[in-house]
């Protein structure tokens, strides 16, 4: 979460002190000010829409699917796990998105901390995202050998693999850098530039160019099964639900990695400090607004997956029936007990009663 810290002054080529006289200090207060309340609106906003919607999702979705163990398929397993990954964000982003003053980030651990934990979700997201992909076209353009591939032994070893893959990425390049920048005080793990090119490049290029194949690929098995004998209704809204999933993240991402390549591809002012460097201080609202979008992708995710999966939506009432049934029945013994229980406590009561 980018801070909102004031603008320091500064020297002119001439000397001159621009930005410390009163009337310069009062603007700046006030467009700091400014910026803490739009922040605290936004941040007010998600808390309130947003949060509930993705905490709640994504439990729900792991509770539902977990208890139908039997009936889960290839893409259920896939969800699952991105599911579980859009969690832990979620439970992150309220610490995040309400970072509004920066203290937060004035510790490095904590800074560090919720750098990797953002980081793991990300390339675990875009990681689960970018094989989905890649598991439709096999199961579509390839479905005499989808049937040896696609197996749910295949399925969880890749589940393995992908989780393994984004903390590798996160945890390889964060050892590297932070045994060189061990000694900095105001040293951040989110700051250092080779890390943010990774970030984009592995994160976000990569991806989307092996998501855009795929569906091109998809589309071109699509155009040929419709022209032959139509495409099944199944099929349809599976692909419909995937695609819908890929194009909620790469919204919600872009403007983060956009905001992150702007900083990248600007000179850094030599011998500066991390602490002067670090993007998030000098755009504090716009690093703000981008973090929020990134945020809302693990939100409505959960919105994709109930609207359209048609398999969920059963499962999702089958377990609420089953869940009701059992309410019910426990009312019903609940008062079939305290019906029976007032007549064989009499005694005791009395022999208490004569005790005392």
């Amino acid at each position: 979460m980018e801070g909102y810290s004031g603008t320091a002054p500064s020297i002119t080529p001439n000397g001159t002190l621009v930005g410390a006289g009163p009337a310069a200090n009062h603007t700046d207060g006030l467009q700091e000010h400014q910026q803490y309340v739009v922040g605290l609106f936004l941040s007010c906003l998600y808390t309130v829409f947003l949060f509930p919607i993705g905490f709640v999702g994504n439990i729900l979705i792991l509770v539902v699917n977990l208890s139908y163990r039997e009936k889960m398929t290839i893409p259920d397993l896939y969800f699952i796990n991105l599911a579980a990954a859009d969690l832990i964000l979620v439970a992150d982003s309220l610490i995040e998105v309400f970072n509004l003053d920066e203290h937060y980030y004035d510790i490095s651990v904590l800074c560090t901390f919720m750098s990797l934990f953002l980081q793991i979700n990300m390339y675990s997201s875009i990681f689960f995202l970018t094989w989905m992909s890649f598991d439709r076209y096999v199961a579509l353009a390839r479905a005499m050998r989808a049937s040896l591939f696609r197996t749910k032994q295949h399925a969880r070893l890749s589940c393995g693999l992908i989780w393994l893959a984004s903390a590798s990425a996160t945890l390889v390049p964060f050892t590297a850098v932070h045994l060189q920048h061990s000694r900095d005080a105001c040293f951040c793990f989110a700051d250092v530039r080779e890390v943010q090119w990774l970030e984009v490049i592995l994160g976000f290029i990569l991806p989307l160019a092996v998501i855009g194949l795929c569906y091109s690929l998809i589309a071109r098995v699509l155009l040929g099964e419709h022209r032959h004998r139509g495409l099944r209704p199944r099929r349809q809204k599976a692909l419909r639900m995937i695609l819908a999933v890929v194009l909620v993240f790469f919204v919600c991402w872009l403007p983060e990695n956009v905001f992150i390549s702007v900083h990248l591809l600007q000179r850094p002012r030599p011998g500066a400090s991390y602490c002067k460097q670090a993007f998030r201080h000098a755009y504090p609202l716009t690093g703000h607004i981008v973090n929020l979008a990134a945020f809302s992708n693990s939100c409505l995710n959960p919105l994709i997956y109930s609207f359209l999966g048609e398999t969920f939506r059963d499962k999702l009432r089958l377990y609420v029936e089953q869940k009701t049934r059992t309410l019910a029945l426990h009312r019903f013994c609940h008062a079939a007990l305290k019906a029976v229980l007032p007549d064989s406590a009499e005694p005791s009561d009395a022999k208490l009663s004569s005790a005392v």
